[in-house]
């Protein structure tokens, strides 16, 4: 058998690492422009056939105990995960500086050491010193946890090999050089080699491994796309860095749902785990106030209740402003056309503002009506019932379209003490105990209902 050989030129972006055979001006896999460049002339031989590592198996004869998940101890983050860590599984957390990562990391790697289950948690970003202190405030002290603070891939390698953990913690992927790759730390080139070096061990020894990775100034993961690609769960860590609240939100996962938020609270004495964290998105007054309303929306499989406020108050100005914090600015503009246009609300000569309470972010359109009728409660400044929630898609035509989960959104809302339920109407849901459903057709009937709920 004759093998052929051929050169071409080869490309690579600079932003993620994709490689082409020809130049582009914008790389198709992270649609960067001008980060294509060339890398000179690659050889293309015909691979032969070479010896297996394993041979292979029927898929029902194959042992899956070895990938059983094993609680880290920290619920919240257990949830998101799908049970907990499997081993040799390799999990990259990605989120912006300051918004405890390194904590969250740190107080998983406590909870998941003990003498035969040993963690290890390499820095590179800080000291042992600067690790120590964290710990010492957070309580995270254990004779099982390892520290080291290590930039050089060699020396994490040596590391693993002395101490031998169950648990890895690498904080973060991009403060690692490869002694065998050019360039600098956090380069494409870097990244994908120093990721790769510890994904094979990790798979080889059988070492859950979590990984910090750096993101970019609009939210998106640092490094090159394949990094995303190797790993077997991706995490993202949100959060306002002027609010308590931390979200833990799945973007991949291998071994569980990929739809799952884990809830936390960042205090001085570390992170902690929100249960219930529905109280944190609600004001507490002793009176009704206009401009505020109820909804239930669903993070991952959980339902959280938030508040929806609004202030609409005349305007100088030749257009109006209109301004929303943890809404969707566009949405909210919508809704608002459909208010005026449809209810026959004045909003054009009118500043409007919305936001939610708590630092939580409602993208969900199930939240389209709580959003109107906050607005129309403004304007009239006619307060709604305090016991009153409110779900449902707001149209273009003024109609209340039906939303998903309407039974598990008014049983979280019955538990907590409200009474009456706005809904579109068709959805079908039972009426909780203690709790009055209200279905509503169009956006006027809903403005009306709610006004009548209030009254009585």
């Amino acid at each position: 058998m004759v093998t052929k050989s051929a050169t071409r030129p080869a490309f690579r972006c600079g932003e993620c690492g994709q490689v082409a055979a020809k130049w582009v001006g914008r790389c198709p896999e992270c649609q960067a422009w001008g980060s294509v460049t060339e890398i000179g002339v690659v050889e293309a031989r015909a691979v032969r056939p070479s010896a297996v590592t394993s041979p292979a198996t029927p898929i029902g004869q194959v042992d899956f105990a070895a990938a059983q998940v094993r609680p880290t101890g920290v619920a919240e983050l257990d949830r998101v995960l799908g049970g907990g860590l499997v081993p040799g599984s390799v999990v990259l957390l990605a989120g912006e500086p300051g918004a405890g990562k390194s904590t969250l990391l740190l107080e998983t790697a406590h909870q998941s050491a003990r003498p035969d289950q040993r963690s290890l948690i390499v820095s590179g970003e800080e000291s042992t010193a600067q690790v120590r202190l964290r710990a010492e405030r957070t309580g995270a002290l254990s004779p099982d946890l390892y520290i080291a603070a290590e930039t050089d891939l060699g020396a994490v390698l040596q590391h693993i090999d002395e101490v031998g953990p169950s648990l890895l913690v690498i904080d973060s992927i991009q403060t690692l050089t490869h002694p065998d790759v050019e360039g600098g730390a956090g380069g494409v080139t870097q990244v994908r080699a120093c990721a790769a070096a510890i994904i094979k061990v990790a798979k080889e020894r059988g070492i859950a491994t979590l990984i910090v990775g750096h993101v970019t100034k609009d939210g998106s993961i640092a490094g090159p796309r394949v990094l995303e690609h190797l790993v077997d769960v991706v995490l993202s860590f949100e959060g306002d860095r002027h609010a308590t609240l931390r979200l833990v939100r799945a973007v991949k996962n291998r071994f569980g749902a990929a739809d799952e938020v884990g809830c936390f609270e960042l205090t001085d004495g570390g992170i902690v785990g929100l249960d219930d964290p529905s109280g944190l998105f609600l004001s507490r007054r002793r009176e009704s106030v206009s401009g505020t309303c109820v909804t239930v929306t669903i993070e991952g499989r959980r339902p959280l209740l938030a508040e929806v406020q609004a202030l609409v108050a005349p305007s100088a100005l030749p257009a109006p402003r209109r301004a929303s914090s943890g809404l969707d600015s566009a949405r909210v503009a919508m809704v608002l056309a459909v208010v005026e246009r449809r209810a026959r609300v004045t909003l054009s000569t009118r500043d409007v503002y919305t936001a939610t309470v708590g630092g939580v972010r409602l993208a969900e359109p199930a939240t389209d009506l709580a959003v109107a009728l906050a607005v129309a409660s403004a304007a009239s400044d006619t307060p709604l019932s305090s016991g009153m929630v409110a779900l449902g898609e707001v149209g273009l035509a003024g109609e209340i379209r039906r939303v998903t989960a309407v039974a598990r959104r008014l049983a979280e809302a019955a538990r907590l003490g409200f009474t009456i339920g706005l809904i579109p109407e068709g959805c079908g849901a039972d009426a909780p105990s203690g709790m009055t459903v209200i279905e509503v057709r169009d956006i006027a009937s809903a403005i009306q209902a709610s006004a009548q709920s209030a009254r009585s």
